[in-house]
């Protein structure tokens, strides 16, 4: 392993560590922003739920109990899909009734309870979904999420690093877990993400979020160069922009510029992608960032 080239990365973390970018900085960085129209919910999402309601709501002998069960539990993804977040946790909870066993269910309702901090809900969902399917592709992630949100942070290392270590090529899961690791043990967390991305065996765009935490990239050399860097034609622009201001609020709020971070957080909302896990956890990101600045005027 190449621990030159950690040591290299990090040289300037402890600045980074020690103290804050002047707001200058911020301010330069916050002016050269790309706005993306919000996303609007697809067509064919808006049909499918017409559908769905049809046939939910007719009196239809022929849906047994498991037809149902896959019947709510999919209006109720939908529901998720376009934010109509209610009606899609009523949906999970009906579809739970129908097939007890419904781990993806479960999952969802763990997002659910993590966003409005209902966290030992949360929990007990997710120890559900993975107690039904041990090897569940996100139980642990979100899992670990409500833990790092409920500031249960050795938890919530633990699970974020079993779900990196089951694909370690994935920027995302390096990231979640250094923010774990962070609240335990700043250097070493550090070192630890430097240490994934040089492991890594591909060049995914967001290991360049993983360079801008570890110092090995400027901001706005990331905004100008990166953030749009490698877009396949299935991503739109209020995809990719509301996983790069996210990370760009969690970035300052390393640094201790908690107005620049509650900025980002709020054009990461602005992008309307319900789906992705920064839009879930935006606003909880926004509001503290915002308490954080308060306590500092």
């Amino acid at each position: 392993m190449s621990y030159w080239k950690v040591a290299t990365l990090l040289l300037g973390w402890a600045v980074l560590a020690g103290c804050s970018a002047t707001s200058a900085t911020a301010e330069n960085s916050l002016n050269n922003l790309l706005i993306a129209t919000p996303q609007v919910a697809d067509d064919h999402y808006q049909l499918e739920l017409a559908k769905l309601n049809e046939i939910i709501s007719a009196d239809n002998e022929n849906l047994d109990a498991e037809m149902m069960g896959e019947l709510l539990y999919r209006r109720g993804m939908l529901y998720d899909a376009v934010g109509l977040v209610t009606l899609s946790r009523i949906d999970f909870n009906r579809a739970l009734e129908y097939q007890p066993r419904l781990a993806d269910a479960y999952n969802y309702l763990g997002i659910h309870y993590s966003q409005v901090g209902q966290y030992e809900m949360a929990y007990e969902a997710l120890d559900a979904a993975i107690e039904l399917e041990p090897e569940h592709p996100y139980a642990y992630l979100n899992r670990g999420v409500a833990a790092y949100y409920d500031n249960r942070f050795d938890l919530a290392y633990d699970d974020l690093d079993y779900f990196f270590q089951r694909n370690p090529n994935d920027p995302y899961r390096a990231l979640w877990r250094f923010f774990a690791a962070v609240e335990q043990d700043r250097s070493a967390a550090a070192h630890e993400l430097a240490e994934a991305m040089i492991l890594s065996d591909n060049e995914a765009w967001a290991w360049n979020l993983v360079k801008l935490f570890v110092n090995g990239i400027a901001e706005q050399d990331f905004l100008s160069n990166y953030a749009t860097l490698n877009m396949s034609e299935h991503e739109t622009l209020a995809e990719r922009l509301c996983e790069v201001y996210f990370y760009l609020g969690k970035y300052h709020q390393l640094q201790g510029n908690w107005q620049s971070a509650a900025v980002y957080f709020k054009l990461a909302l602005a992008t309307n992608v319900h789906v992705f896990l920064e839009y879930r956890y935006a606003g909880v990101e926004m509001e503290w960032s915002q308490y954080k600045a308060q306590q500092e005027d």
